[in-house]
């Protein structure tokens, strides 16, 4: 755990609960690690019980596991009551639950009416509804759910996790990119919302980053490139994927009310120039 001494912002979150949805995946893991590392009690949030064990086991101080799928209040407002039993009232919480499904992913990047290959016309409806609710529906029924507890409490805030598919749509991910979409307008309304409550509402937008639900459409079978990765490379002006790690900056600047007490209803990408480039 030596690593997490060099975070590269320090906040005091001390007495702090941090619940964290997704914090069994890639990303929701470093979060939950750097999040504890600055003294906050960690709630990781996630239907996984086998990989959330495995994060418990990185996390130097107080943490515990809450089986919850985001898509479903109730199980959502079991896991809240189980979180305040344990830990007490949160004053931060971090959707990162999210991610893309086989079923709402086109083979093609562009119609050309092929055969054989699995175009727009031929995506699953429920594959449809199932990204759009993980992705959506899932930070806005948890916001529902933690709010409540979050507003009161100091240094109140929740971080929502977008993607660079908000900005502009990638090929092959509608509903993906219709929900991050959406999940960036969400945030700017809640933070106006929730303002006068003192509870502020950001969210950051990652670029590229390798993680278990999209390693096998960067990487063939053998470790290689995919064309893909060729193409997402070539639209970033730095060159390669991020690194878990280069969130956790902006991450705990969010959290942080002495760093950002007066910000709220922003999107900050992390995506080594991918957002401002414009391919010539």
């Amino acid at each position: 755990m030596e690593a997490w001494v060099n975070l590269p912002i320090l906040p005091d979150l001390a007495g702090q609960t941090a619940v964290v949805t997704g914090g069994s995946g890639v990303l929701g893991a470093e979060f939950a690690k750097a999040l504890s590392a600055c003294g906050a009690k960690v709630a990781i949030l996630t239907r996984r019980e086998e990989s959330a064990r495995a994060v418990l086991a990185q996390v130097e101080g107080d943490a515990a596991f809450f089986q919850a799928d985001v898509t479903d209040q109730t199980s959502l407002q079991a896991a809240r009551q189980q979180v305040l039993a344990r830990f007490g009232p949160p004053s931060i919480l971090i959707n990162g639950a999210g991610g893309n499904s086989p079923m709402a992913t086109t083979e093609d990047e562009h119609y050309l009416a092929t055969e054989g290959v699995k175009d727009f016309f031929e995506l699953d409806a429920r594959g449809l509804r199932q990204v759009f609710d993980l992705n959506f529906h899932g930070a806005l029924l948890a916001t529902q759910v933690f709010a409540r507890d979050l507003i009161g409490q100091p240094g109140a805030c929740v971080v929502n996790i977008s993607s660079m598919s908000a900005y502009r749509p990638l090929t092959k991910i509608p509903a993906y990119s219709g929900a991050k979409a959406a999940l960036q307008n969400l945030t700017q309304w809640l933070a106006t919302y929730f303002a006068p409550a003192g509870l502020r509402v950001n969210a950051i937008a990652p670029g590229f980053f390798v993680t278990n639900q999209n390693r096998d459409m960067l990487y063939d079978g053998a470790g290689q490139p995919t064309p893909r990765t060729e193409k997402i490379l070539r639209a970033t002006p730095m060159g390669r994927f991020g690194e878990p790690e280069e969130l956790l900056g902006t991450l705990l600047y969010l959290v942080s009310p002495q760093a950002s007490g007066f910000v709220t209803g922003v999107v900050i990408p992390v995506d080594g120039g991918f957002s401002a480039y414009a391919g010539v």
